[in-house]
C-alpha cells in the first residue's frame, strides 16, 4: 500500500470539491483549480475528507496512487493557503526590479532580463535582492521559479547567481597557483 495515497485529505471549510471521472475540481477563497487525474483512480469525498484508492495492485496503479492523491492534496492546500518560494540574488550588482507585473534583473549581462509571470502567480521584490513568487498552482510557482534561476544559476566558484532561499552552494577552490614551485 502506498504511503502517501491511502492518507486522507481534510477539506476545510468554505472549500468546494467536484470530483468527475478523470478530472477533480477545487474552489476556494484564493481561487480555483482542476486537475485531470487518472480514470482508474477511486476517488471518494466524505465527511470532509477526500480519499484515494486504487483498483488493483497493479504496477500502474500503484505508481499513480500516491501521484494523485499528492495532486488533489496540493490543489486543496494552494485554494486555501497558497504557495510562495523566495529566491535570493547574489553579486555586486545584480539587483531585481518590479515593473508593473513583470520582473526585471540585472544580474551581469548587457541587457536587462524581464520575466513575465505564469497566469495565477504574483511577484514581490524586497531589498532589491529577494524575490518572493507566490501563486495558487504549486506547479507553476515551482515552475516560474526554476525559469528565473536558470537565469543565472550560482556560480561554484564565487557563489554569485540567484540561488533559492536557504539554499547551500559549496564553492570549489580556485587555481592553486604557483605556490612551491622553483623550490
Amino acid at each position: 500500500m502506498s504511503r502517501i495515497g491511502k492518507l486522507p485529505i481534510a477539506v476545510p471549510q468554505g472549500v468546494t470539491v467536484d470530483i468527475q471521472e478523470g478530472k477533480v475540481s477545487v474552489k476556494g477563497p484564493k481561487g480555483e483549480l482542476s486537475c485531470a487525474v487518472s480514470p482508474d483512480m477511486i476517488i471518494s469525498f466524505e465527511d470532509g475528507t477526500i480519499t484515494v484508492a486504487r483498483p488493483s495492485d497493479a504496477r500502474e496503479h500503484r505508481a499513480k496512487h500516491g501521484l494523485t492523491r499528492a495532486l488533489v492534496a496540493n490543489m486543496v492546500e494552494g485554494v486555501t493557503k497558497g504557495f510562495t518560494i523566495g529566491l535570493e540574488v547574489n553579486g555586486v550588482g545584480y539587483r531585481a526590479e518590479k515593473t508593473g507585473n513583470n520582473l526585471q534583473l540585472r544580474i551581469g549581462f548587457s541587457h536587462l532580463v524581464e520575466v513575465e509571470p505564469l497566469p495565477g502567480t504574483s511577484f514581490e521584490v524586497e531589498k532589491n535582492n529577494r524575490i518572493t513568487i507566490s501563486g495558487i498552482d504549486k506547479q507553476q510557482v515551482g515552475q516560474i521559479a526554476a525559469k528565473i534561476r536558470a537565469v543565472r544559476p550560482p556560480d561554484a566558484y564565487k557563489g554569485k547567481g540567484i540561488r533559492y532561499v536557504g539554499e547551500v552552494v559549496r564553492l570549489k577552490p580556485g587555481k592553486a597557483g604557483s605556490i612551491g614551485k622553483g623550490k
